[in-house]
């Protein structure tokens, strides 16, 4: 289990130019939203992120409706995670009806970019690209918590979209480590 630092207040988002399970690439640019930005960094196999993945699906379709952008990443090596290959990651797309595009970052560069350090991992950040948001979906863990649990991250994205400022008190989110590469 791993859970990611606190939010860096202001800091800019790494740019990244990452082929999608759709057949596109994307840059950040490309997925950057007019209210803000959210880059997720998710996998196909972990626990914590099957769990919640049709809330992470909800609270994207959402925020995609509120003028921020959405996109998702799998950094996992895929060698010693095979469900998390780039053909699965398609799959997993697929299946799930993903409205965002769905990265696949095999050299891991745009994850040690980011710091990420597990999935998921949430960045959320204002029109300007400047990090607002660390924290968690919700108060889910390895299973999926009551339905009517507080949004977090919606919660927190939102007033990123209407101030440019998310909030002061944010709970990181929880799940399995990134699985990196032998060096």
């Amino acid at each position: 289990m791993a859970t990611p630092p606190v939010c860096d207040f202001g800091w800019p988002a790494p740019d990244f130019s990452l082929p999608a399970t759709d057949g596109k690439t994307y840059a950040l640019r490309d997925i950057a939203g007019r209210s803000g930005t959210l880059v997720m960094f998710i996998c196909n196999h972990c626990p914590y992120v099957l769990a919640i993945i049709d809330r992470i699906n909800r609270d994207a379709k959402d925020l995609l409706d509120l003028g921020i952008g959405v996109g998702a990443i799998c950094s996992n090596d895929a060698q010693s995670y095979p469900a998390d290959s780039f053909e699965n990651m398609q799959k997993l797309a697929a299946q799930q009806g993903f409205g965002f595009p769905y990265l696949h970052d095999e050299g891991q560069s745009i994850a040690r970019a980011y710091d990420a350090a597990c999935t998921p991992d949430f960045f959320g950040f204002n029109a300007d690209l400047q990090l607002q948001y660390r924290g968690r979906l919700d108060a889910s863990r390895a299973q999926a918590g009551p339905a009517d649990l507080r949004r977090d991250l919606f919660e927190a994205m939102k007033k990123i979209a209407h101030t440019g400022e998310g909030p002061l008190d944010q709970i990181p989110s929880m799940g399995c480590s990134i699985k990196w590469k032998a060096a």
